[in-house]
């Protein structure tokens, strides 16, 4: 439960408006920086606060400037002013008796993002991490290579102007920093999916900087999978309560969920999915077959259509990658069952996606056998494709969308094949495991 209540940030002579967002025991604090002409009403920045109230951090909106200061245009650009009230709202937040303990972030839009950035500077002990959506950075100037909190900038592909300047100030940064174009988006987020894209970003940022005995920091490239999938694990543990369903794509996503199933103590399993490949061209998908209690074949009939591909072949094709995952799940797992998942929290992971056509199709699969909810859990994936698979599932947790992508295997130092054999000990290990627990 989450209370949205008018707060009074009064700091010396300073009055500042704002909004305060409390979910019951909040992980960390968000402090808002808004961009010029906008304050504590801005519903982009609510829309985020919302969002980021649901996955359990408290958030302050406010007016960085009075009415009377607003009316000379030349403090709306001013970034050390703006990031002065930055700070006044930190200190005051410290001395607030249900604020005081908590991890401080800021999140900041447009020129915000440069005062975010300026008040990072001024106060480096007390900030942990910086998101900037559609921000200009480049205005913190000097602060820059000051800034010590792990910073995220956030801008749309659309925006080229600003993404420029981004990388300007990106180059003069010194911590921990990440560009990400947010694909199809212009300045202002406008555009379907887009918002929502910044949100989830922002809070797996968050989320991994923002809670000071939680995830360690998470730097490219990954070890291997096992250092991946405990990564990972942490930033799962609020759904440990669920005791979820860990659903693996095998096999390189089975020694990551493993040590995901372990952290949460939670049943392990895998899902096979084996694409349905157009006739003479193999590598081309028209559709999948996808493993589970009763096993279901997704077809993109539309492609399929275009091709001429006749139903008989498709029929075929499916029953031969039918008899493909029998196999494989004789192998793995001795002929058990698959693991239900209607009414459970469903995670499923892999080491990372690049197209994510097979986890699409493996997502849809699932859905329709009615989960309670379905998390989609990777280490690293393309951002673009992060994107298109937001509306496939309740949730996506990635830790790092670097960009440009290339390949998944590029973002771990190992990354050899995962043979047969480690799959079964993973999953019998795991199965013993959830067997002495009950």
């Amino acid at each position: 439960m989450t209370s949205t209540d008018p707060a009074r940030v009064v700091i010396g002579p300073h009055n500042l408006e704002g909004l305060l967002g409390r979910p019951a025991n909040p992980k960390g604090l968000i402090i808002f920086a808004h961009g010029s002409g906008s304050g504590r009403f801005s519903p982009r920045n609510n829309y985020v606060a919302r969002r980021l109230e649901a996955a359990g951090f408290a958030t302050l909106l406010l007016d960085l400037l009075s009415p009377e200061e607003e009316a000379d245009r030349r403090n709306v650009f001013d970034i050390e002013l703006l990031a002065s009230r930055v700070v006044e709202a930190t200190e005051w937040a410290r001395a607030h008796a249900q604020l005081a303990k908590l991890p401080i972030a800021y999140f900041g839009a447009s020129t915000g993002g440069g005062a975010a950035l300026a008040a990072a500077a001024m106060n480096p002990a007390h900030v942990c991490a910086v998101v900037s959506r559609g921000g200009r950075p480049d205005l913190a100037g000097d602060a820059l290579p000051v800034v010590e909190a792990p910073t995220l900038l956030l801008v749309g592909s659309r925006d080229e102007q600003v993404i420029a300047l981004n990388q300007w100030a990106m180059d003069r940064m010194k911590c921990t920093v990440e560009l990400c174009i947010v694909p199809g988006a212009t300045h202002l987020f406008e555009e379907h999916g887009t918002l929502d894209f910044v949100v989830q970003m922002a809070t797996n940022w968050f989320q991994r900087f923002a809670n000071s005995g939680a995830s360690e920091l998470v730097k490219l490239p990954f070890t291997n999978r096992r250092q991946a999938g405990k990564l990972l694990g942490q930033e799962l543990v609020k759904f440990a309560k669920d005791r979820p369903l860990v659903l693996a794509l095998p096999r390189g996503g089975v020694p990551v969920a493993y040590e995901v199933a372990t952290k949460l103590n939670a049943d392990l399993d895998v899902l096979l999915v084996r694409k349905i490949g157009a006739p003479h061209h193999a590598e081309f998908g028209i559709g999948a077959v996808v493993d589970g209690e009763h096993p279901q074949v997704l077809v993109n009939h539309d492609i399929a259509e275009q091709l001429g591909v006749p139903t008989g072949y498709i029929h075929n094709e499916a029953h031969r990658q039918l008899r493909e995952i029998e196999r494989r799940r004789e192998e793995y797992l001795g002929g058990r069952k698959p693991t239900p998942v209607t009414g459970r929290t469903v995670i499923v992971v892999d080491d990372g996606i690049a197209t994510g056509n097979t986890v699409r199709a493996a997502l849809r699969a699932i859905r329709q056998k009615t989960p309670a909810k379905l998390i989609l859990a990777v280490p690293v994936a393309a951002p673009d494709t992060i994107l298109s698979l937001q509306d496939e599932c309740d949730e996506v947790i990635c830790l790092v969308t670097p960009d440009p992508f290339y390949a998944v295997g590029v973002h771990y130092e190992d990354f050899d094949q995962t043979s047969d054999e480690e799959v079964r000990q993973l999953l019998e290990r795991r199965l013993e495991a959830t067997s002495e627990t009950g």
